[in-house]
């Protein structure tokens, strides 16, 4: 007898339920093995700024692939998945948000609500990426229309993107953030002003830009580009609220980013972001595990470096055809649409 969509979630929940527990030695190792790099990497490039300004842009570089690892165990710390204990998840979280310039209260309320909304179409807005639907669209008004068109842009969402997230949207809460998370905030700015402060005063402006400046540039186009083609795919899942599912939602808009295994390891097992958002607690280190020993994970959507290039053209969703479309689709097959708006 076959099992009904019921059985089989609560069989896939099960079945990957023994990988959503954190050990110790494994995220302290891990905390080892990014934090000291990105450190080493950043004082290299500090050290050759007024000599050899090539060699703190490389050193600029390859700190920003830590940088990357480092949020991956702060965005850990946000689920509670990285250490056992909650106090020890805040206190490397705050640490790790400070080194990455994210406040730790804010970004995890914000995030725990994208992945409880994730592919929801009633409850978009908080901890994602600004999605219209087709409809909507075509009832913008052509100055709007441009505005959205502007916004999508590879080169200003991901050029003027990690401008706009380290320098704007991480500085400040949302109106209705309770004064806990207001004060976690403004502490996370006050250290991360201190420490560029200091660096300045050390360094000079021109070397504080030129590594933390290029550091965290790459690092935040690196962030948008995966949080972007982790939902964003032709056929990723959205529904609006009555029919939404959030194990379909987790599997189904959700992809896996098949990464080389240098990437994967510098990314920290993010591509395997359907196992993530089914089970937020499987710590990164144990979330490849997961998709390869739970069938049903293997079937998940899989990108490519090479095909993951086409999302970039996805601007728009359709929920009648259930896919994303290009502006040029609109343009084409929408045309009535367009004209009467």
């Amino acid at each position: 007898m076959s099992m009904t969509n019921a059985e089989k979630t609560k069989k896939l929940r099960k079945d990957v339920a023994p990988f959503a527990k954190s050990e110790t030695k494994k995220s302290v190792i891990q905390m080892i093995n990014t934090i000291i790099p990105l450190l080493i990497f950043w004082g290299m490039g500090y050290t050759f700024a007024s000599t050899n300004p090539w060699i703190s842009v490389f050193c600029a570089v390859i700190a920003s692939g830590f940088v990357v690892r480092t949020f991956i165990i702060f965005h850990d710390c946000t689920h509670g998945s990285f250490f056992k204990s909650k106090k020890a998840n805040d206190w490397v979280g705050n640490l790790t948000g400070i080194l990455t310039s994210f406040p730790y209260a804010k970004w995890r309320r914000e995030h725990l609500i994208h992945h409880a909304t994730s592919g929801n179409l009633d409850k978009r807005g908080i901890g994602d990426i600004d999605m219209l639907t087709t409809d909507e669209y075509l009832a913008l008004s052509k100055t709007k229309r441009f505005f959205y068109r502007l916004y999508r842009n590879p080169f200003v969402m991901f050029g003027l993107g990690p401008l706009y997230l380290v320098l704007v949207l991480n500085r400040f809460n949302r109106k209705d953030a309770k004064k806990k998370e207001r004060f976690n905030t403004y502490f996370t700015n006050i250290v991360v002003a201190l420490i560029i402060t200091a660096l300045i005063i050390a360094f000079g402006w021109k070397a504080v830009l030129l590594v933390h400046g290029v550091t965290m540039f790459i690092a935040g186009a690196l962030g948008i580009w995966l949080f972007y083609i982790q939902h964003t795919y032709e056929d990723s899942y959205f529904e609006y609220d009555p029919e939404w599912d959030y194990v379909k939602a987790a599997v189904e808009g959700s992809s896996f980013y098949k990464l080389p295994k240098m990437l994967q390891w510098i990314t920290g097992n993010i591509g395997y972001h359907h196992v993530h958002h089914l089970a937020p607690r499987v710590p990164n280190y144990y979330l490849e595990a997961a998709h390869n020993s739970v069938p049903p994970l293997q079937k998940a959507t899989t990108i490519t470096i090479k095909t993951s290039l086409e999302s970039v053209r996805y601007k728009l969703y359709d929920p009648e055809k259930k896919k994303f479309v290009t502006f040029k689709e609109v343009e084409k097959f929408y045309v009535g649409k367009v004209v009467e708006s």
